[in-house]
């Protein structure tokens, strides 16, 4: 074999031995063969002969390639790590006398292996195993990125209170003993913990100075997300009494409540609950059975359960609490107003269950056994009128309804959006949660092996296996993506406080919520397989994390409902851009769909399989936004039709409804990746930078992959293209592997916080 070929077969053995090119890659290989000015044409030749798909190298001939490589790799220096391109060249020098070949032809061969997606330690060490196995030696965890500088950029503008909080985390006060099982014990070890976080001023962190607390409603989120590192039933404690109650009375209250609640349930002195959902009513907030009566005579509201299914059921804190934020129907002078918020007391100072209330313990639920859900019935519980929490509600001195917003329908959704905060939190929490799980997951991946071929002495690590890769890579970039779409959600938060219409903050947090949690629960599965028999052990924290997080997905409203809020809002505002922009509305729209219509028929849009254009911030941004459009308009154009025959509200709702959540979660997907490509954009070139663009890159690169049947149905894919996305991420795959320890150091997850036993 000549020394030309010599020279690329390393890089031609180990590119089709994974089979990962394409064919707008083979026409580029093909070109830059024959560029490659040290080749024969007979070489040439030899080498097209090889890049042709349809008759891609047999048996015989990898056979053939496998000795020839053997002989010649005998007869080189390999004391040090080389990768393929250098073997090349070092066996074509040694087959011939002459010094025949040039800078600029090793810069060839370079980019020829590096369009092959073979420049990296994965290709190099796959060869090295096959080829010559004893000079196979593990893949070095040498990152290319500095994992604290990474770390510094994720933390982003609460880094510090987020260390606080996990050097509280790591105090001997907040460990949780894996045996500690019932649920009495542990609920009292949880409350403990709570009134601990609450000493250090963390109860009212979101609420103002005069009140005890910092003013910082994004802090008080920060912590909460840091929370989800130790015990998630501290976490949710946590959350109920002081985000939830807190919240309630902070939002919906006027001063006279801040004045009289806030600093002590800010010191946990006054233990309360949030008895928003009912029995028959869990996501029907609106419909609400228990009634808050207003009676004239005594200035007080009568609070009472009509029927067994009106009870407050899932209540956190309530076998706890000495009082309760109750959300009820307001009936004044024989009107319903609606939901308003009363507080009732539930227990006096001795704890003892006040006259009229019944409260009954939930008992042992699938996970977060440290807290105390409850039901809670009220049989026509009489508390001073001054208990309601007026902000946007109030009875005045004559026994008169006044509220600052007339209309219904507006006052409701305004008073759940003062509350989205929850859903705020939830969401950081949950990803917070994905990220130790994949910190467990992959760190065990890295010391555990399993099976040996016949040419290693050392069983293979599990994390060089592609199928771990593929299972657990696309997850952690997923984490990556979310981690800066949720610091945009706690931003607009924040920035919400100042209006009344949160309506668009709302919209995205039921979005984020619910597509972050689902993350988690998804996430820790995966992880929880991922670790083998080792992962099922209660020691090693997944089988908590799984069972504590699956409620994520009910928490603060369930995520397919969420989701329906999310496309009605996404809907209302397509309306609005119609009814506000007149023709330059329509115009627009027409030209959108005239776009969509080009892409659908460009062939050369739809079939480019170049790694390069693949993997470009403009293709996938252009598909991400091209999908959600593109169900938008259909959707809408489904609604018009329905309308236009007649149908009733309730039967287009029904027709639409999986439609409506498609197109959620579309938006959900482009809204994480634009802002993940606004981050990469706001960052200087850095080493930290690429490696972001990786993960960037891997999670809009899967979520295509993910929904490639839908694409494919709309022609905005060919079968060539979406073959060419797969390769693609499996060469992502290779590139991060040897970084995948640094990626999950960046997460700065202290090892006690992860419960280092399984990775020891």
């Amino acid at each position: 074999m000549t020394p030309g070929i010599l020279s690329v077969l390393p890089i031609f053995y180990v590119g089709w031995s994974d089979s990962v090119l394409s064919p707008s890659e083979m026409q580029t290989i093909q070109a830059l063969i024959e560029n490659l000015p040290h080749l024969t044409e007979e070489d040439k030749k030899l080498l097209q002969s090889w890049t042709d798909q349809r008759h891609p190298p047999n048996r015989e001939t990898f056979a053939e390639w496998k000795h020839i490589l053997q002989n010649h790799v005998a007869e080189i220096d390999l004391s040090a790590r080389r990768n393929l391109t250098e073997i090349g060249l070092a066996m074509a020098q040694k087959a011939s006398s002459l010094d025949w070949y040039a800078p600029e032809v090793r810069e060839k061969i370079e980019d020829f292996e590096a369009i092959m997606g073979l420049d990296n330690a994965s290709s190099a060490l796959s060869f090295y195993r096959a080829i010559v196995p004893q000079n196979a030696s593990e893949l070095t965890e040498e990152a290319d990125f500095d994992p604290r500088k990474l770390q510094t950029i994720l933390d982003g503008p609460f880094a510090e209170l987020k260390t606080r909080t996990k050097t509280l985390l790591l105090d001997e006060a907040f460990r949780v003993p894996t045996e500690l099982r019932n649920k009495d014990e542990l609920r009292l070890k949880i409350l403990e913990q709570c009134r601990y976080l609450a000493r250090q001023g963390f109860g009212s962190y979101a609420f103002p100075p005069e009140y005890g607390g910092s003013g910082s409603t994004g802090g008080s989120t920060a912590i909460f997300e840091t929370l989800a590192l130790g015990n998630l039933s501290l976490l949710i404690k946590y959350g109920v009494q002081f985000g939830l109650f807190g919240g309630a009375v902070f939002q919906l209250g006027t001063e006279q409540h801040h004045r009289l609640y806030l600093e002590k349930l800010g010191k946990l002195e006054l233990a309360g609950c949030f008895a928003m959902t009912e029995t028959g009513h869990g996501s029907n907030v609106r419909d609400l059975e228990t009634t808050a009566t207003y009676d004239h005579a005594t200035r007080s509201l009568v609070i009472h359960s009509p029927t067994e299914a009106a009870g407050k059921e899932y209540i956190g804190n309530a076998l706890h609490s000495r009082m309760a934020a109750v959300f009820c129907q307001l009936m004044v002078n024989g009107q319903n107003h609606g939901i308003h918020t009363v507080l009732v007391p539930l227990r006096d100072e001795n704890h003892q269950t006040l006259a009229g209330i019944t409260v009954k313990d939930n008992g042992y639920k699938m996970g977060l056994n440290g807290v105390d859900n409850g039901r809670i019935w009220f049989d026509n519980v009489r508390v001073p009128v001054k208990n309601l929490l007026n902000r946007y509600g109030s009875i005045d001195e004559n026994g008169q309804y006044q509220s600052p917003i007339q209309n219904p329908s507006k006052r409701f959704f305004t008073m759940l959006g003062a509350l989205v905060g929850g859903r705020v939190s939830v969401a950081l929490g949950s990803n917070t949660a994905a990220k130790k799980a994949l910190d467990i997951a992959i760190r065990y991946a890295l010391k555990r092996r399993q099976f040996k071929t016949l040419s290693e002495d050392r069983e293979t690590l599990l994390l060089d296996y592609p199928t771990h890769q593929e299972r657990l890579f696309p997850l952690l970039a997923k984490s990556y993506a979310l981690t800066f779409a949720l610091e945009t959600l706690r931003q607009k938060f924040v920035e919400s406080a100042a209006l009344d219409d949160k309506r668009e903050v709302e919209a995205l947090a039921a979005g984020l919520k619910s597509y972050a949690s689902w993350h988690a629960i998804d996430t820790i599965q995966e992880c929880r397989e991922a670790c083998g028999g080792k992962g099922y052990l209660a020691e090693n924290e997944l089988p908590d994390l799984k069972a504590d997080t699956d409620i994520f997905a009910t928490f603060e409203g369930d995520n397919h409902v969420l989701l329906q809020l999310l496309a009605k809002s996404i809907l209302t505002d397509f309306k609005q851009e119609f009814s506000d922009g007149g023709f330059m509305a329509v115009a627009r729209h027409i030209l959108h769909r005239v776009n969509t219509e080009w892409l659908e028929s460009n062939p050369f849009a739809a079939r480019n399989t170049n790694a390069e254009h693949l993997l470009s911030a403009e293709f996938l941004g252009e598909a991400l936004r091209y999908r959600e459009q593109k169900l938008l308009f259909t959707l809408s154009d489904r609604l018009r039709s329905f309308l236009g025959k007649k149908l009733n509200p309730n039967e287009i709702f029904l027709r639409t409804q999986t439609h409506s959540i498609a197109l959620a979660m579309a938006h959900v997907e482009r809204f994480i990746n634009d802002e993940f490509l606004a981050k990469l954009n706001s960052l200087p070139d850095s080493p930290e930078k690429t490696a972001l663009q990786q993960m960037q890159q891997v999670f809009a690169l899967d979520a295509i992959h993910r929904d490639r049947g839908w694409y494919l149905e709309n022609d905005y894919l060919s079968s060539e293209k979406s073959k060419a996305i797969r390769k693609v991420l499996t060469k992502l795959y290779r590139q991060l592997r040897p970084q995948a320890q640094a990626y999950v150091q960046a997460f700065g997850i202290p090892a006690v916080l992860r419960n280092a036993e399984i990775v020891s």
